[in-house]
């Protein structure tokens, strides 16, 4: 393949990149996550264990997904990705809720089944483009590919937080039917399910979108044939590799921990916004707005990485969250939504870092991999943070001082994330302080 036709590949891959980033991560049910899980019958510790299940799923399946993708190609793992996602949303939009303890297990399904495909496509899609580029010899264009995604990803989020902050809400599509002559009687429990419906539609798109990537002719050469040993091999080289790399190491500890606190409570922030005065019918203008700002945060971690060392990033990222962790502490009422705002920017920028320094740390031999490995710490951190939160708010009820109403455990046990993440943080300024990474070269 010569340059001009490698060029070609890496534009579609990048244009198809944004596309199943755009279909994959936005999701029309965000706004109202937390609150959906409950309207359908979960208690606020079984949307916690739920969550748990997706993250072991993915912590079971990430690194051999990586390693597959290294081995056989990102394009077969990106396929089968897409087709998850269609069964994820199709087991979760038609569970039935007469039987709460066979939805759990329903919910649970769903749950490995996004878990599966979130592991599918972790690294793989990454991987095939950053590839895309290198074979193109246009690899310093990453910084720019990683702003665009995050830019029309944020469009996207915009899009579907307010599309499914509105179909959520009962009275709205009330309205909405009786202005256009519909004769229904609509109810929360009608129209808890259409954002998922929502994201049937939006699973099918990313189907298509990954089916039409192409594959790098690194891959297309490749006469490697699937094989747990020989996946097994991959894994244990990219793990002693990452054991070795003092930079690679610190940059997957640094991201997990600022990512594991962060995702956890925007799990459950629709039920923050309830508690500081919001109606769920804002849920999707605050996502919105969130989305916007998340635009503007892209080009700033660009620059951010052009003009700062990654341990001033780490700072720089932590310090944002910290203050947005104290802030949530005094549940304010409207003014208040900064703070999970600030959250926001936080997973934006580590995300947006994280994926800056591996790829450039990583050969295309186990790029996929080491992404994967990227994400089974981040999945392994949110994972136990879930679990340690829904033993937090078990403790928490046993309490007879406290009321045991949902808003008034979970004011409770946001009191404790500052702490948790000023005791994480302590345990990454150490392992840096022993290991002293300076630089980072490809392996």
């Amino acid at each position: 393949m010569d340059k001009e036709q490698a060029a070609a590949v890496a534009h579609l891959n990048v244009r198809l990149f944004v596309a199943f980033r755009m279909f994959f991560n936005a999701r029309f049910y965000y706004p109202v996550f937390a609150v959906i899980y409950l309207d359908f019958g979960m208690t606020l510790e079984q949307f916690a264990i739920l969550n748990s299940i997706w993250a072991a799923t993915i912590l079971i399946a990430e690194v051999p997904s990586g390693a597959l993708s290294d081995l056989i190609g990102r394009k077969k793992l990106l396929v089968t990705a897409g087709a998850l996602m269609v069964a994820e949303m199709l087991i979760w939009g038609l569970a039935p809720t007469s039987d709460l303890n066979l939805l759990f297990w329903i919910l649970a399904a769903n749950r490995v089944f996004s878990g599966l495909a979130e592991a599918a496509a972790s690294g793989s899609d990454e991987a095939l483009v950053y590839d895309s580029l290198e074979e193109a010899g246009e690899q310093e264009d990453w910084a720019h590919v990683l702003q665009k995604v995050t830019r029309w990803q944020s469009v996207a989020f915009m899009i579907a937080l307010i599309t499914g902050g509105f179909v959520y809400d009962p009275d709205i599509m009330q309205n909405l039917s009786n202005g256009l002559g519909i004769d229904i009687a609509l109810t929360q429990q009608d129209t808890m399910r259409w954002p998922i419906l929502l994201n049937l539609v939006t699973a099918l798109i990313t189907f298509v979108c990954v089916c039409s990537m192409r594959e790098t002719e690194h891959h297309q050469s490749q006469k490697e044939t699937l094989s747990v040993g020989a996946a097994f091999r991959q894994t244990g080289k990219v793990g002693l590799w990452i054991l070795k790399t003092p930079f690679a190491f610190m940059v997957i500890l640094a991201a997990a921990t600022l990512d594991s606190a962060i995702r956890m409570f925007i799990t459950l922030n629709s039920e923050y916004y309830r508690l500081i005065s919001y109606p769920a019918v804002a849920f999707g203008f605050i996502g919105a707005a969130i989305a916007l700002q998340n635009m503007f945060v892209a080009k700033a971690v660009r620059k951010m990485t052009e003009k700062f060392t990654a341990n001033q990033n780490f700072l720089i990222i932590a310090s944002v969250v910290m203050m947005a962790f104290l802030g949530i502490r005094f549940f304010i009422p409207y003014i208040g939504v900064i703070f999970p705002m600030m959250l926001f920017a936080g997973i934006v920028m580590t995300s947006f870092c994280t994926s800056f320094y591996l790829n450039q740390a990583a050969d295309k031999s186990i790029r996929a991999t080491l992404l994967s490995f990227k994400g089974l710490a981040l999945n392994l951190g949110y994972g136990a943070l879930g679990l340690l939160y829904a033993l937090l708010v078990n403790q928490l009820r046993q309490d007879p001082a406290l009321e045991t109403s949902t808003s008034s455990l979970f004011k409770a046990a946001a009191q404790w994330f500052p702490v948790w993440f000023f005791g994480t943080i302590l345990v990454v300024f150490i392992c840096h302080w022993k290991l002293k990474p300076m630089n980072h070269e490809k392996s």
